[in-house]
């Protein structure tokens, strides 16, 4: 038997799962006539699977511990993050390709343009409860941490959307590239890391709980950096 909740949760599968793309020819026409959604966060799953297909072809990527990255529901990846836009681009490819979701990458501009453009093709806000919502939903989302120089280390976690998101899984991954010196001239690296455990008793919007979520996101994520940096395993 079929429940409402069980129902929800396919619907919400659905809208999360990268889908074939159409032939040039059928996606013309689907646009013309108007046969495409836009989700509540601004997400349109044509273009999202359009520009993760084109990003496919120009960021390489081999994923370790694949396993850890999760298959259904709502959770936050969080990734260091160099002065660029490649690691999420990379992690983006990396969920794509091992697991067949659509990444929900956050740091979405507050524009009129560039922003609607960015939303269309799987980005979202910054804002703490829209993210609280948009997991709550079913989706999949990354929080890149603050750039470092020369991703030398984890940057500064996002305390406050951490704190929003209490309660939903956080999985730590690095990005590394994959050739020697940091040359992105082999596959970029994807290490994912398991989830961090978080207080039993800890309820979104718990600043002391958010707070320390932080401090073990950024421990995980530089854990993952030091091991993925050490000779022989790479």
């Amino acid at each position: 038997m079929t429940t409402a909740a069980g129902t929800a949760l396919d619907a919400a599968a659905d809208d999360d799962r990268v889908q074939p793309i159409d032939s040039p020819l059928a996606f013309a026409r689907r646009r013309l006539d108007g046969r495409f959604q836009i989700d509540a966060f601004g997400g349109d799953a044509q273009l999202m699977d359009l520009a993760g297909r084109a990003l496919a072809f120009g960021v390489r990527v081999e994923v370790e511990h694949a396993e850890r990255l999760p298959r259904l529901g709502g959770a936050l990846l969080v990734s260091n993050r160099g002065l660029g836009i490649v690691e999420p681009a990379a992690l983006a490819v990396a969920v794509r390709q091992t697991v067949g979701r659509r990444l929900r990458v956050i740091g979405a501009p507050d524009l009129p343009v560039l922003g609607d453009v960015l939303r269309k093709i799987g980005a979202v806000g910054y804002r703490p409860d829209d993210v609280a919502v948009l997991l709550r939903a079913g989706h999949l989302a990354a929080a890149p941490l603050a750039p470092t120089w020369l991703r030398s280390g984890a940057g500064a976690p996002p305390r406050e959307l951490l704190a929003a998101i209490l309660g939903f899984p956080v999985v730590p991954a690095v990005v590394l590239p994959g050739g020697p010196g940091g040359l992105p001239i082999r596959p970029w690296r994807v290490v994912v890391g398991p989830v961090v455990e978080t207080a039993t008793d800890a309820v979104p919007g718990d600043t002391l709980g958010g707070a320390e979520l932080a401090e073990r996101t950024r421990t995980a994520v530089n854990r993952l950096l030091e091991a993925a940096r050490a000779p022989g395993s790479s």
